[in-house]
Order: structure tokens, then C-alpha cells, then sequence
């Protein structure tokens, strides 16, 4: 890869490799992304159609409708019936963040189901304490940092007048 000698070589390959382990699922991504557009179209009075996000957004629309109902289950979006009905957001862009959008389709934002230390004889193995321990921390990273953007954040980003924040190196 990097051809300066055979322990960089293989330390950028697992660099690589472990940059794309923990995901957002699909579902997580289309749910942030309907709502990103509900937000940069933000008016109350004029509900956007699932037709309408459909089409902005580039989402399968039946998908959509999946996805819009959960995100209504949990407070998330209003839906208004009949003509000229569709879906607005239930709060202010500056309160919904990516967290709570993507727990709301996904469940618990974890780095896997692995349990809790010291719960239900998680510990009785070699070294399993501390592992545990560790998937805790990542999904508590993992949480943490998606709590940290909001819709609002993504509506300045999406517009240019706020840059994309990055706290990470890619």
C-alpha cells in the first residue's frame, strides 16, 4: 500500500479495514435524511407528501412510509390526512438529533449485542469482562456523538453557511 516497509503496510490495511465496522443502518440513514429534508422545507402549515419526500430525498417511497410511521410512533413527525396532507416535523429542528432519529428506527444505539459486564454470567470466560466493557464504551461514543448534531446543525450544513463539523480524522 504504502510501500515505505511491511508493518505500515499492514497497519493502514486494518486502519481501513476498521473504519468501516460500525455502521448507521439503511433505515437510520433514510429516516435522517427524510427528516434533514422536512427540516430544510420547514413549515407547519404545508405538510410535505410522502410522494413529495420520496422524490426529494431519492427514498423508495413504500420504505419511506414504513419508516415515516415509526418516526411518528415516537414523536418524531406529525402526519395530517387528506388533501394537501403529508408530514411535518412534531418539534423544532434545533431539539431532534441524529440519535434520537436513528434510535427511533433502529433501537439502541449499541456496537453490538453483546450484553453488560457482571449481568447473567457474562464474566465467566477469559477476558470477557473487559471486552464487554469496551462494546459499552463504543456504543456510549457512538451515541454520544450522534446526540451531538441536530436537524438544525444539518439544515446550516446542508445550506453552506455552517461547515460540516468533523470530530474524527477519516
Amino acid at each position: 500500500m504504502s510501500g515505505i516497509d511491511p508493518d505500515t503496510d499492514h497497519a493502514l490495511e486494518l486502519a481501513h479495514h476498521y473504519t468501516e465496522g460500525v455502521r448507521v443502518s439503511t433505515r437510520g440513514d433514510y429516516a435522517s435524511r427524510a427528516l434533514l429534508s422536512l427540516a430544510l422545507h420547514d413549515d407547519p402549515s404545508r405538510p410535505t407528501s410522502v410522494r413529495d419526500l420520496a422524490q426529494r430525498t431519492g427514498l423508495p417511497q413504500p420504505y419511506l412510509e414504513q419508516i415515516l410511521l415509526a418516526l411518528k410512533g415516537v414523536g418524531l413527525v406529525r402526519s395530517k390526512r387528506g388533501v394537501g396532507g403529508g408530514y411535518v416535523l412534531a418539534r423544532s429542528a434545533e431539539s431532534i438529533t441524529l440519535a434520537e432519529v436513528v434510535a427511533a428506527v433502529d433501537g439502541p444505539i449499541v456496537a453490538g449485542d453483546f450484553g453488560q459486564p457482571h449481568q447473567d454470567g457474562a464474566c465467566d470466560h477469559e477476558g470477557q469482562c473487559v471486552l464487554l466493557a469496551v462494546w459499552a464504551d463504543v456504543g456510549s461514543h457512538m451515541r454520544e456523538h450522534l446526540a451531538s448534531y441536530t436537524l438544525a446543525d444539518m439544515v446550516l450544513q446542508a445550506r453552506g453557511v455552517q461547515p460540516l463539523r468533523r470530530t474524527h480524522s477519516a
